[in-house]
């Protein structure tokens, strides 16, 4: 028993401490949330006016504007949890993630916590100002629904997140292309910017493998009701959502370990060109 608290104890002052790096980033240049909130907003502007100009419905801007909100965060997966490992080593510092006495995934997960915070301020800006400047039309039909599946769909992310991170440490110098591969080809067949039920169901079925198709589509319905145009009932992408973020979470746990044991078995695995 005394053993096991004082493993929780270090684990949990791991987590800590890696979110309070991100934490404090935060708030030390506040002007970065306005500029990169400014460039999402171009994003979302440039749909916007395409919907205006064909005449689309209203509740199309609102789309936009929620996938712009939700996609700062898949982003922060890929390059700032998926790649980390991976930035870790070249930077020296993978060894001493390695002998740390703590779970690696607690480092990952301090380091979402930490992430989330960070992308949770311009994310927000963005919502709010894209609503305020283009006069889009805000409803939210179901506001506890809203806020439930966004921190469902952020167990998702941020759990595929920490499962790809093995995978790009193993394959080594091609993590900057695994990124690259896994976000513009996302942000088509997602339905970021558009209902994905628009897409052929086989699309759909690999889209929803990825936590940020169903979390979108979901978070939609929350705010638009039967507008959003969604491919499954809430309640059954919700459920969905929690079995891939449990599943995702295992992997993570098991791909962390035998990470960990092939660097301390074989010690290439740490080596920064390797």
């Amino acid at each position: 028993m005394k053993k096991f608290k004082e493993s929780l104890s270090i684990n949990i002052r791991a987590i800590l401490a890696r979110a309070y790096v991100r934490i404090v980033a935060t708030h030390r240049e506040g002007s970065w949330i306005f500029l990169y909130g400014l460039t999402g907003l171009i994003s979302i502007a440039s749909y916007i006016f395409l919907y205006r100009n064909l005449g689309a419905k209203k509740v199309f801007e609102g789309f936009v504007i929620i996938g712009g909100f939700v996609l700062a965060f898949w982003i922060n997966v890929l390059w700032s949890i998926a790649s980390q490992l991976y930035w870790e080593k070249l930077s020296g510092n993978l060894r001493y993630f390695i002998i740390a006495p703590c779970s690696k995934m607690s480092i990952l997960i301090g380091m979402s916590i930490g992430g989330i915070y960070m992308i949770l301020f311009r994310s927000i800006f963005i919502l709010f100002t894209a609503f305020i400047i283009f006069k889009t039309p805000l409803t939210l039909f179901n506001p506890f629904l809203a806020i439930l599946t966004f921190f469902i769909t952020l167990f998702g992310l941020y759990g595929l997140g920490m499962s790809f991170s093995s995978l790009y440490l193993i394959w080594g110098r091609e993590a900057w292309h695994l990124s690259n591969l896994f976000q513009e080809p996302v942000y088509a067949i997602s339905g970021l910017y558009y209902p994905i039920k628009v897409l052929p169901i086989f699309i759909i079925f690999v889209a929803s493998l990825i936590p940020l198709t169903l979390g979108l589509d979901a978070i939609r319905q929350a705010f638009f009701g039967k507008e959003a145009e969604g491919i499954l009932n809430i309640y059954i992408e919700i459920l969905i959502l929690t079995i891939l973020s449990v599943i995702f979470l295992l992997l993570s746990y098991y791909t962390l370990i035998k990470m960990e044991n092939i660097a301390r078995k074989w010690g290439t695995l740490i080596e920064r060109w390797q």
